[in-house]
């Protein structure tokens, strides 16, 4: 099971720099990241190396921060292996409220990184399916 760490900023320039110097500040790698903004504030969602000293960090330096658990999913680098997963996922009646791209370090390989309800139950069809959870 993966944590995220989610940031709701202002939307405004330099925002996403202060937040990255922070995490730089505390050795902090980023393996993961998405931004949707809106008119005055966004939320940055990031899974980091360290998502409990980052939550810290930046809930310190004015941000607010929380930590959620999120699904990480190995793919090959492949047409249509994204489609595959989300087909799985609707076959097991399964809501995928944001998905976005990391990748393993140690493989090479792209992680699909996505948020649903019920996580647990999630994790365990997909890994009964064959999928490698991370």
């Amino acid at each position: 099971m993966l944590k995220q760490l989610n940031i709701y900023a202002e939307n405004k320039k330099g925002t996403l720099e202060h937040i990255t110097r922070i995490l730089l500040e505390h050795d902090i790698n980023i393996l993961g990241s998405m931004t949707d903004d809106g008119a005055e504030y966004g939320v940055n969602r990031m899974v980091v190396s360290d998502p409990k000293t980052a939550a810290e960090s930046l809930a310190k330096a004015g941000y607010q921060c929380s930590v959620k658990n999120v699904i990480g999913v190995e793919v090959k680098d492949e047409v249509g292996n994204l489609h595959k997963l989300m087909k799985t996922l609707l076959d097991m009646n399964i809501n995928v409220q944001y998905v976005y791209l990391s990748f393993n370090r140690d493989s090479g390989l792209p992680i699909m990184v996505f948020c649903t309800d019920d996580i647990w139950e999630v994790e365990d069809g997909l890994k009964n399916r064959g999928y490698q959870v991370v």
